[in-house]
């Protein structure tokens, strides 16, 4: 079953909820904050079409891996690399290959940041666009699901 996770609009905690036909609200656990969600039978599926909270299209895939902690690691080479002649980024490039190989693929939404987990249709959902991201922030831009074309 999917497992999603929105971003409170209130706080910006994350909110862990498994998709119900029932469901009319999360909760958020931090702010108290009910965020309006909608799911319908494909969420039920594990199949991903539109966002629940937004009720957008438009997704991303990425690994599952906080970017944060690849940022504290990267610097955390960069400082030892001082003293290791470089070899601190080899071996942070090996760890970074192992865990590609490991972890697997979410999705994203790009409006709400919704990060969905064990969807099955995530072979479809193509990897972060910057323009895409950008229309869509900055101007609203809805792409209705369907990739960027020039």
């Amino acid at each position: 079953m999917m497992e999603i996770t929105l971003t409170c609009p209130e706080c910006g905690s994350g909110v862990h909820i498994v998709p119900t036909l029932d469901a009319k609200l999360a909760k958020c656990d931090i702010c108290n904050h009910d965020t309006p969600v909608k799911f319908d039978q494909a969420h039920m599926e594990g199949i991903l079409k539109t966002c629940p909270c937004c009720e957008r299209k438009d997704f991303y895939s990425q690994k599952d891996f906080n970017r944060k902690i690849g940022v504290i690691l990267f610097v955390i080479a960069a400082i030892f690399s001082i003293w290791t002649y470089g070899i601190s980024f080899i071996v942070l490039y090996l760890f970074d290959f192992l865990l590609f190989k490991k972890l697997g693929t979410i999705a994203i939404c790009y409006k709400c940041a919704s990060i969905f987990r064990r969807v099955k249709n995530i072979k479809d959902i193509p990897g972060f666009d910057h323009e895409m991201n950008d229309r869509i922030i900055y101007s609203d831009h809805d792409f209705e699901g369907k990739p960027l074309s020039h």
